[in-house]
């Protein structure tokens, strides 16, 4: 591999660790104009796993913004990436995979002081990536949700 397409790797993979952070300032910061923002045109997220919901990146942060404007406090902490380029059209580079560990604390509204978050829940998001004319964006998100505490209540058994 030559310097320059070591460099132009560590250029992508810089751009795809930023496109992932913003991903997840956008959902503490209830940023959904920047979130859609993220997304390619026909980009779609899957939060079903958490409870939520499947479509495109419209109708998920619409449903984002009511669903989550009940936290006060969010902290979406993503870490273990792990970056891999694929090939699109014959030539290299122009996709990415990403999986990635989360750990998300979160705090109802109306609550007072540093007490611990009222919901705390960690798993896996699976990212595909797109190259486009602007740059990295986002074309699919899958969240695979591992646990929650307090866990989802279980229903009843008659």
């Amino acid at each position: 591999m030559t310097q320059r397409a070591e460099f132009a790797t560590v250029r992508d993979r810089l751009a795809v660790e930023d496109l992932v952070t913003a991903y997840a300032v956008a959902l503490d910061d209830s940023d959904w104009a920047a979130y859609r923002r993220l997304f390619t045109a026909d980009g779609r997220a899957d939060y079903r796993s958490a409870g939520g919901i499947e479509g495109d990146a419209g109708r998920i942060a619409a449903w984002l913004g009511e669903n989550l404007a009940r936290f006060a406090m969010r902290q979406h902490l993503i870490v273990n990436r792990q970056v891999r380029f694929g090939v699109l059209e014959n030539d290299t580079g122009d996709t990415a995979r990403v999986r990635a560990d989360y750990l998300n604390p979160m705090r109802l509204a109306g609550a007072v002081g540093a007490a611990a978050p009222d919901l705390l829940c960690g798993g896996r998001y699976d990212f595909g990536l797109l190259r486009t004319p602007d740059g990295w964006r986002l074309r699919e998100v899958v969240v695979h949700e591992k646990w929650r505490r307090p866990p989802v209540a279980e229903p009843a058994v008659p």
